[in-house]
């Protein structure tokens, strides 16, 4: 029994999603980063959902995204660079911990705080700081970590997988956030968050590798990433459509409270709104599953792409709950081909030596887009309307749609199959 993924002697035919997930090693990670997501999505609506009642600024509520995403932009190169050195299940763990530190600390004093209208908003910024520099350390070595975790060939069906516990998080934590916080109570939901950061954390501790690729050259060489994009310059949209991704996605958690708001709904229809997007996501990837018989993954990102900045349209002309819903609903279909697209094309190209640090840009783009998006979608909302910043997000992800289009992403990598 190996320390590695399911062995067998010779080259095997990679397994279906079945058995990956009840691999004894990709199984357990895949399962605790699932609950984890749920509970990352439980605390971002909560936290928007509570903001938005304390203040009735959607400027704020962007804020708090703002606040966890930022350190996102920041420090994601240096830890991508370190991810492709070091021990990145090591990096997993500091990440998570803060993370667990994070949604502890909101949920601690929430509960010790008698009136939740006495708790100051910062608070809730603060610890989603912390929050997010636990994604910062630790996001970039879970995206180095996955090709190990699996056998050759097996990649892309591992990539489906980690995008499904997205989808699972988005569909199934707003709908436990905002029916948590509107029942039990914000602070109860912070707790929860904490936990789904707790059991993934014990499954990763438990988890056993082999260590990362070790890249030659200085010990931190973040700019020999991103040199490399000058040699692969496909390397560099696949990462512009990333980020469209990342902006087409900020109205289901930015925008949901003013929405649901006009809508004349309350943290229950911010969270059913949330969910939309996530069961959307969720259903994507069978979507996805019928179409990749057909279409080859350049298709896929570019046709995600372009439901995702359609989905903004159909939400700023929504005129009642349903219409909100379906449109939300078509955004996540969008987002779960174009990640998976995106994302399983730039495994195919980038060397494994400089996976840590281009994942990271990955996360850089769809993660580190995310406070621009959210202070911009925010601004826009309490200066304009929120139809006005609906049309601006749908605006920048079909232009970039344009931009990514399959006979750009088609183009053969330099020297070959670069991926080894």
């Amino acid at each position: 029994m190996g320390d590695g993924p399911e062995d067998a002697p010779g080259p095997a035919a990679p397994r279906p999603s079945r058995r990956l997930v009840t691999d004894p090693v990709f199984g357990p990670y895949w399962a605790g980063k699932l609950l984890a997501n749920v509970g990352i999505w439980i605390q971002n609506i909560a936290s928007a959902a509570l903001v938005w009642q304390l203040t009735s600024s959607a400027f704020l509520v962007g804020l708090v995204s703002f606040a966890q995403f930022l350190p996102q932009l920041v420090l994601t190169p240096v830890s991508g660079a370190m991810a492709d050195r070091g021990s990145p299940r090591r990096q997993i763990l500091l990440g998570r911990a803060l993370c667990t530190l994070g949604a502890a600390a909101l949920a601690g004093w929430v509960l010790l705080t008698h009136d939740v209208a006495d708790v100051p908003p910062w608070v809730v910024m603060v610890t989603a700081l912390v929050v997010g520099i636990g994604f910062s350390v630790g996001g970039p070595a879970m995206q180095a970590l996955l090709p190990s975790l699996v056998r050759e060939g097996e990649v892309a069906r591992a990539v489906a997988l980690d995008n499904l516990t997205f989808s699972v998080g988005r569909a199934v934590g707003p709908a436990v956030g905002g029916v948590v916080a509107a029942t039990a109570g914000y602070g109860v939901a912070f707790l929860l968050a904490a936990v789904g950061h707790v059991v993934f954390l014990v499954a990763v501790f438990r988890l056993r590798t082999p260590g990362g690729p070790v890249a030659p050259g200085p010990r931190l060489s973040v700019i020999a990433g991103i040199r490399y994009l000058r040699t692969d310059p496909v390397v560099g949209v696949l990462l512009l459509g990333v980020t469209a991704v990342g902006v087409g996605a900020d109205p289901a958690v930015t925008l949901g409270p003013s929405l649901a708001d006009a809508l004349g709904g309350g943290p229950g229809l911010v969270g059913l709104l949330a969910s939309a997007f996530g069961v959307g996501a969720f259903l994507g990837f069978f979507v996805q599953a019928v179409l990749v018989r057909f279409l080859d993954h350049a298709w896929l990102a570019t046709s995600g792409l372009v439901l995702l900045g359609l989905s903004a349209v159909g939400l700023a002309l929504s005129w009642n709950v349903p219409a909100a819903v379906v449109a939300f609903v078509v955004g996540g279909v969008g987002l779960t081909l174009a990640m998976n697209g995106l994302t399983t094309l730039l495994y195919d190209r980038v060397p494994r030596a400089f996976i840590g640090r281009i994942m990271a840009l990955w996360l850089v783009g769809f993660v580190g887009s995310r406070p621009l998006a959210a202070t911009l979608n925010g601004a826009l909302t309490d200066l304009v309307s929120v139809g006005a910043a609906l049309l601006t997000t749908a605006v920048m992800v079909l232009g970039v749609a344009a931009v990514c289009r399959p006979s750009v992403l088609r183009r053969p990598a330099p020297g070959g199959d670069a991926a080894t």
